[in-house]
């Protein structure tokens, strides 16, 4: 099996809860760090949202592994950012067998 290039450097996201001081919250991203990754495109198609079509594309994107617990090991409720693009993660596993690498299933999202 052959390494993965891990040339990109893509910053992983966590959602937090601020409150908004009405009572309730108001939901933010905050950074865990950065890691260097192999993004590749999987797949993609046109859906109709809000009267115009958009595009919605996943992509495989493959990290150093990290132990189960770790904060550098990527999680489905999180996202990668890379600049204005973001990749809301959909499922972690490890690449290989003795887990020097993690993949990540991710959607790419519109920035809001």
């Amino acid at each position: 099996m052959k390494a993965p290039r891990l040339n990109r450097a893509l910053v992983l996201e966590e959602a937090v809860n601020v409150a908004d001081g009405a009572g309730g919250f108001n939901q933010s991203w905050s950074s865990l760090g950065q890691l260097w990754a192999d993004v590749s495109f999987r797949s993609g198609r046109e859906a109709g949202r809000g009267g115009g079509a958009v595009s919605l594309a996943s992509y495989k994107i493959t990290v150093r592994g990290a132990p189960v617990g770790s904060s550098r090991r990527p999680r489905p409720d999180q996202r990668f950012r890379e600049g204005t693009r973001l990749f809301r993660i959909l499922s972690v596993g490890e690449f290989d067998a003795e887990g020097r690498y993690l993949t990540c299933i991710a959607k790419e999202e519109a920035a809001a």
